[in-house]
């Protein structure tokens, strides 16, 4: 049967659905103005959470009445107030809502609000307009078309904390290139905002550190301006620097890197400078705070970015510098210095020069040994990408140990470390010799293993049941660990097949069995368990293509008819009901799933 789209809303529900909102717009044009005024409170009320609501309320026009209301001079200062509340959660919907309030010239109207005297009207009209602003609908040039609006909003800055919050979030969103952040800078934006850096609102400082990072982004004029910008007694560097401190939050800590990052590039800090360089003259606990920022600051460097990476990576003596910092004495500096080199071990190419040339795993795995907890999760994510199949820094770390180390960090408490356990594992066991699962298996032991199969954390299980399938790879591999454990992972993969997991577990679970059905004797564990013949028969039928694909693989395996023992399988699945299945999943829309069941039934009839 042909899929028909949604037939449209029939005309007496759309009837139906805005005339019980009608009411709220005709009390808008009530004589009264105390009955006007409660109209539009009890409109506020209503649309409060509701996007049909503001739906209903924008199509019946309530819009262009509201923003006549918010203009009068005869309405009251608090109607004018509650029309910009209103509009402002009306902004709060779809985008198809912003479009329809910019295209009733809503801005030009907010803006004329702020010439009020009334803060609470002023601070309605600035909450509409950072709504408006900040969606992608609206075009930044907006902001600018007045030239009287960039003074005035610098002005309003002062009035309270929601002002300078609203009009820092504003000049944020609307600070898209050269141009703006010129216009900002020429009517006096740092020395405006600079000094909110240290207000009592974390909103307000936050934002006021955005209004920075977009000031100062590939903007030499605005960063050599910030380095001599002083905030009570102390250098804006400096407060960037005291931003990255741990125990501020992660948010606050990535914008100040960003601030100082843009600073470096456009060379209003030098990279010698003391609050980037890694050698300090200062006192020790000036030192480790200063080093500690550096490295975070090269963490969010490199995160995301290759090139940042490879320069880093370059800059002379840079990771004889890290490396060291694995060493030093305090666990700030340490953490941080892996950090930074976790962010630089995403670089594939790195991994495969720089990381081995300086031999960064002898220090990881010293670190791994004797740490707490905050910099084990972080060293033993590194961990894992020193032992992707790529990286030459996988032979020498299998040979320190790191079996054991890993197979122990399964047993935490900490969720966070059984994740990088076992996820290092599965790399580890990822196209490796049958002597180097074998060490894994007895490490972890089938006890535990199980354990960390029925783990409630859902990204444990996931990379278990990975390291599972990589174990199972390769058919002398699948063989041998199946003719020892075989009854248990059978087990296993029944127990999560018929338990409450989500379609990714059940999918790695189903490849587990196609990798054990690709082995020669250990096919024989799933052809002689009817119980898990039938849940793979029953996956086949599955309202989701990824278990029917992964079910298909098992089939695919035991039905292949060069290998021996084929025929009384495909005889056994016939008899199952299998091959109607096959021809059903031929016709499938999905070309994956109707090529795979084609190649099955092909092993039939050759």
């Amino acid at each position: 049967m042909a899929c028909l789209l949604e037939t449209p809303i029939r005309m007496s529900v759309l009837s139906e659905v805005t005339a019980s909102s009608r009411h709220y717009v005709d009390r808008l044009f009530d004589p009264d103005p105390q009955k006007v005024l409660q109209g539009v409170i009890d409109m506020k009320n209503a649309v409060i959470g509701n996007n049909k609501q503001k739906a209903n309320l924008i199509v019946l026009g309530a819009v262009p009445r509201l923003l006549y209301l918010l203009q009068q001079e005869t309405s009251s200062t608090e109607l004018k107030t509650e029309c910009a509340v209103v509009l402002g959660s009306l902004a709060m919907g779809t985008e198809n809502n912003v479009k329809s309030l910019l295209d009733c010239h809503i801005i030009p109207a907010l803006l004329q609000g702020l010439l009020s005297p009334d803060l609470k009207f002023i601070e309605a009209c600035l909450r509409c307009l950072r709504t408006i602003f900040t969606s992608p609908v609206t075009p930044e040039e907006l902001l600018y078309t007045d030239a009287t609006v960039i003074p005035h909003l610098m002005a309003l800055l002062s009035r309270s904390r929601y002002t300078q919050e609203y009009i820092c979030q504003i000049f944020s969103h609307c600070c898209k290139g050269p141009d703006h952040q010129t216009i900002l800078f020429n009517h006096g934006a740092v020395q405006n905002i600079a000094h909110l850096l240290t207000s009592v609102s974390y909103k307000v400082r936050m934002q006021a550190l955005k209004c920075f990072s977009v000031l100062a982004f590939e903007n030499p004029q605005v960063s050599m301006t910030l380095v001599n910008v002083l905030v009570d007694g102390e250098l804006l560097p400096q407060i960037f620097v005291k931003m990255l401190q741990r125990d501020k939050p992660i948010e606050m800590q990535l914008t100040s890197a960003k601030c100082l990052t843009y600073m470096c590039r456009a060379g209003a800090i030098r990279t010698d400078d003391n609050c980037i360089v890694l050698k300090l003259d200062h006192d020790l606990k000036h030192a480790h705070e200063l080093r500690q920022a550096a490295f975070k600051l090269y963490a969010s460097l490199g995160a995301n970015d290759e090139d940042i990476r490879k320069k880093i990576i370059e800059t002379e003596n840079m990771m004889d510098r890290i490396v060291t910092g694995l060493s030093e004495s305090s666990v700030k500096v340490r953490l941080a210095a892996v950090r930074c080199l976790h962010s630089l071990s995403r670089s594939v190419q790195q991994l495969r020069t720089s990381f081995q040339d300086h031999a960064v795993w002898k220090p990881l795995m010293k670190v791994l040994q004797n740490a707490p907890d905050e910099i084990l999760v972080v060293a033993s994510s590194m961990l894992c990408n020193l032992l992707l199949e790529f990286s030459p820094s996988k032979e020498p770390i299998l040979e320190s140990g790191a079996v054991e180390l890993l197979c122990g960090l399964t047993q935490s408490e900490n969720p966070a470390l059984r994740v990088n356990g076992i996820w290092a594992l599965m790399n580890m066991a990822f196209q490796a010799e049958q002597k180097i699962k074998a060490d894994i298996l007895r490490s972890l032991s089938t006890e535990q293993l199980f354990r960390l199969l029925s783990d409630s954390d859902l990204n444990v299980l996931m990379k278990t049941l990975g390291l599972l399938r990589n174990l199972l790879s390769t058919r002398p591999h699948i063989d041998k660990i199946m003719s020892t454990h075989g009854k248990q992972i059978m087990q296993a993969v029944t127990l999560i097949l018929e338990g409450e997991h989500n379609i990714e577990v059940k999918e790695q679970t189903l490849c587990i069995l196609a990798n054990i059905a690709d082995g020669t004797t250990a096919k024989e564990l799933i052809m002689t368990n009817d119980d898990i013949l039938q849940k793979i028969k029953y996956y086949m039928g599955h309202s989701h293509v990824k278990l029917q694909l992964a079910a298909m693989f098992c089939i695919s395996n035991l039905v292949w008819n060069e290998e021996e023992g084929s025929q009384e399988r495909q005889d056994k699945l016939r008899d199952m009901g299998i091959v109607d299945i096959l021809h059903k999943l031929s016709q499938s829309p999905d070309s994956n799933l109707c090529d795979k069941a084609k190649t099955a039934l092909q092993q039939y009839l050759a």
